[in-house]
């Protein structure tokens, strides 16, 4: 078998430099000139850093070499240029490396279905496995989160090119790059929340729509016995949608969002339905069938184009039509075209009139105020003040008896929000709208609450399709977890309502807030014990419980290597699903093709039936084990603390990164930080722009800061051997290594190195070098590895050719941030000149960020 390294070097390296020399082609005015002088430039930052220049003398430096550039202006419109060419090589590589997935990925090796299948069997397993299919599902929710600098027009652009570099079409990759040139990158305006749903329903009716289905199909295919069970019961593969849904901190969501919303993921599962439909009704042309297949064809334009608002037939009617159409098929037509049919009976099974579940989401604060808000405003005729607190009255409370008006747009908005999960149930069917997600869940009554709230909008208990769902972030939340649940499942009336839900809770856990607020290590090892502790108290009240994952596309939010860290969970949690949250350029990078969506589902999917079904010893952990985790955690929790109350700290973020930039990029609709505050306060700062402030930097600080502290304590005391055990017998363990390596690898400091000399923040910037330093050191030594990710070569030959293609665009940003500072000292900070080098600095984020495709 061909070596992996060869296989990107071969399809994705060498055909880069052969598609980027077409760059110098392309008839766009100062294309030729840019694409002459980029290298030139690259040269000069790699020369540069290696002999210890700023960005400022690099740039000044490179200059000087070059003719026609005397002034300000001209240097400063030739940095613009260089910004826009290198976007556009970062989306040829990102084409590249679509074109040739399957290639540089095995999609039918370790981790597919069909690798799981073939082991189980070796294993003697089969048993557990069909047991575990006809329950087990893994749902990905979709989210707006702005992570995606790609505006629509270029992700088209770019799946276009990456058929074109597959075919090597080199005309049509030629005429793809000129209309490259010629496109925006970015949003003149905000996008509203309604513009980021219909961006995103475009991944569920390009690719969700078809490789869903596809993978269900293969599963049942060598289901055996449980075959039709799993029709029957499982869908296997579930999706949520968070634009349109999602408030936490967005205050331009509202209930009108949300019903237009549902009312464009309804009409586009029937478009997707009519198209299926319109194919099979040319193969279907035998007497019986053929009229079956008109009457379908007839009723499913209707509510595709006529009347999307009341189609005139239920769920249950079309999945009728198809059975019956299937069975006529099998017993008068041998079977002919029966797979088609079965396809779309698949379909209709997993996307419903729904297509995709809205889930709402809102800030524990917010909810309480609003509960607040509406005793006020109620009156004598509702709840009363001392309900607020009291878990049983709030359980205990029914609807109002008359309507209330609330002034405060966002507490009327909460409340209504109820109403209108009840109103899309009824159009879209109940999978449309029934999960509300507590953000920032601090106890019991934040759940009671959103309880009480559904009923006093006239949510009836006994028939309330209503998923409330905590989500616990902070270090503290998550070691309250368990009692939290312990609390909620010892009450009567709550144990009642999750009877009725199918006796399941699911409980959300943040990694990207737990990790900015804990540190790598201590949010992970946080979150491993929560559910646990959980999963404890679940089965001592005979609930099944669910874990829900809000997970960012790097490992400091819960990203890397998602599926290892599935596969590690052992015996102690629970895992009879796996959700979680997909987000920014996670979507296009890991789902945004059909090749890429199908290996991660099916990824993901093993991942889970792995603990169900495989005894792996390196999934248990032994007593030593946790114990010397619990230490990790302890020891780096307490270094990153000491980090985050440094007193520069916020101070760095504010003057020294891209923080500030991030409002204006205009890449999603959810202000950038909470509250509305101007000073900038830590427990504002949302974990995206916090996160990406420090990718850009090339610090990646989220992803490691604490380990270095914590492995130098151990070593010290000549326990290291410990360390390396630990790497050896846990996956779990292993992959947080790995994961951080990640962050470590897009790393940089050369780049910011002039920082130690600054007399404000030399001393910091030193503390964040050393401590990568160490992090790295002993992650090699502990993991035996000669280099970072030397286990992983394709991710690292990708990671070292999208860096060598942007650190002339990280050279700019921190040269312009350079000029800025000096502008702002010398009382020109509010010069046309500084406006235009910030200008340049919004610009230069696009393209970091795109090259990096999950660092923020």
């Amino acid at each position: 078998m061909e070596d992996r390294r060869d296989v990107f070097s071969n399809l994705v390296l060498l055909r880069y430099q052969v598609y980027n020399s077409l760059f110098l082609t392309l008839k766009i005015d100062g294309v030729h000139r840019t694409g002459i002088m980029l290298p030139i430039l690259s040269e000069a930052c790699e020369k540069g850093f290696k002999e210890g220049r700023n960005p400022e003398e690099i740039i000044n430096g490179f200059f000087e070499q070059m003719s026609g550039y005397d002034d300000d202006k001209s240097q400063v419109d030739q940095l613009f240029r260089f910004v826009q060419f290198t976007e556009r090589q970062v989306t040829l590589v990102d084409a590249l490396e679509d074109a040739a997935y399957k290639h540089i990925h095995d999609l039918r090796g370790s981790g597919s279905f069909q690798s799981f299948y073939q082991t189980a069997s070796n294993r003697n397993a089969l048993e557990k496995l069909y047991e575990a299919l006809e329950k087990f599902r893994v749902r990905i929710v979709l989210t707006a989160h702005p992570t995606q600098f790609y505006p629509g027009a270029v992700l088209g652009i770019i799946t276009d090119l990456a058929q074109a570099t597959r075919n090597n079409d080199m005309r049509a990759v030629k005429d793809y790059l000129t209309q490259l040139g010629k496109t925006p990158f970015f949003n003149k305006e905000k996008p509203t929340p309604y513009d980021e749903a219909v961006s995103l329903i475009w991944y569920l009716e390009n690719i969700f729509y078809n490789t869903i289905p596809e993978i269900y199909s293969d599963v049942v295919k060598l289901a055996g016995p449980s075959a039709e069970k799993i029709m029957e019961n499982n869908s296997l593969i579930q999706l949520g949608f968070w634009p349109g849904g999602d408030r936490d901190g967005n205050p331009y969501v509202s209930v009108d969002t949300t019903l237009r919303v549902a009312e464009r993921l309804r009409s586009a599962v029937f478009r997707a339905y009519y198209r299926d439909i319109r194919a099979l009704k040319r193969r279907i042309t035998f007497r019986g069938a053929d009229q079956l297949i008109a009457q379908l064809e007839g009723k499913v334009f209707h509510a595709a184009f006529t009347s999307p608002d009341n189609p005139g037939f239920d769920i249950k009617w079309m999945k009728d039509v198809l059975n019956e159409l299937r069975d006529i098929l099998v017993k008068e037509h041998k079977g002919l075209f029966v797979e088609d049919v079965d396809s779309l009976r698949i379909k209709v099974k997993i996307f419903g009139f729904h297509f995709s579940t809205i889930d709402i989401r809102q800030d524990s604060r917010v909810i309480t105020q609003s509960f607040k808000d509406l005793i006020e405003a109620s009156g004598s005729n509702g709840p009363g003040k001392d309900v607020l607190d009291d878990i049983d009255a709030l359980f205990a409370l029914e609807k109002l008896e008359s309507e209330v008006h609330l002034e405060d747009d966002i507490s009327r908005d909460t409340f209504e929000s109820f109403k209108t999960m009840r109103e899309i149930q009824s159009r879209n069917g109940v999978k449309g709208c029934y999960r509300y997600i507590i953000s920032n869940c601090r106890d019991e009554r934040d759940v009671a609450r959103v309880y009480g709230l559904a009923r006093l909008a006239g949510l009836n208990p006994e028939g309330m399709y209503l998923d409330v769902i905590p989500l616990f972030e902070t270090i503290d939340d998550l070691s309250r977890a368990g009692e939290v649940m312990d609390v909620l499942f010892s009450n009567e009336k709550y144990r009642a309502h999750v009877h009725q839900r199918y006796n399941k809770q699911v409980v959300m856990l943040g990694f990207s807030d737990g990790t900015k607020d804990g540190g790598y290590v201590t949010a992970n090892w946080s979150i491993f014990r929560a559910k646990e502790m959980i999963s404890d108290v679940a089965r001592k009240h005979s609930v099944r419980v669910i874990f829900f994952d809000g997970r960012g596309g790097p490992p400091a939010r819960g990203g890397g290597n998602t599926h290892k860290f599935y596969a590690s969970l052992g015996p102690t949690i629970e895992s009879g699903q796996i959700q979680l949250t997909i987000q920014g350029q996670t979507i296009s990078s890991n789902f945004g093709t059909h090749d890429s969506a199908r290996h991660n589902l099916e990824q993901l999917l093993t991942a889970g039936l792995e603990n169900k079904v495989l005894d792996n010893p390196d999934k248990v952990l032994s007593k030593e084990d946790r114990l010397l985790m619990e230490e990790l955690s302890k020891l780096s929790y307490k270094a990153y603390q000491d980090f985050k109350a440094h007193p520069k700290f916020i101070p760095y973020l504010e003057k020294m990164s891209t923080l500030r930039y991030y409002g204006e990029t205009n890449i999603g609709s959810r202000p950038s930080k909470r509250g509305k505050s101007n000073a900038l306060r830590f427990e504002d700062l949302r974990a995206i722009p916090f996160v990406g402030a420090w990718s850009q930097l090339k610090q990646n600080v989220p992803g490691f800061y604490g380990l270095g502290h914590a492995f130098a304590k151990i070593d010290g005391e000549g326990r290291l051997e410990e360390l390396k055990k630990l790497y050896k017998n846990s996956l779990f363990f292993r992959t947080l290594i790995e994961n951080s390596m990640q962050s470590l690898s897009k790393s940089f400091f050369p780049l910011t190195s002039y920082m130690k000399e600054d007399e404000e923040f030399g001393e910091f910037w030193n503390d964040i070098y050393q401590e990568s330093e160490r992090a790295r050191r002993y992650l090699l030594e502990i993991s035996g590895q000669k280099s970072l990710l030397e286990s992983n070569p394709s991710i690292k030959a990708s990671i070292a050719l999208r860096e060598h293609i942007v650190l002339p665009l990280l050279t700019i940003q921190q040269y312009a941030l350079m000029r800025i500072k000096k502008l702002e000292k010398a009382g020109e900070g509010e010069s046309a000149f500084a406006d235009t080098l910030r200008k340049l600095v919004v610009r230069s984020l696009y393209g970091n960020i795109n090259a990096s495709r999950n660092s923020a």
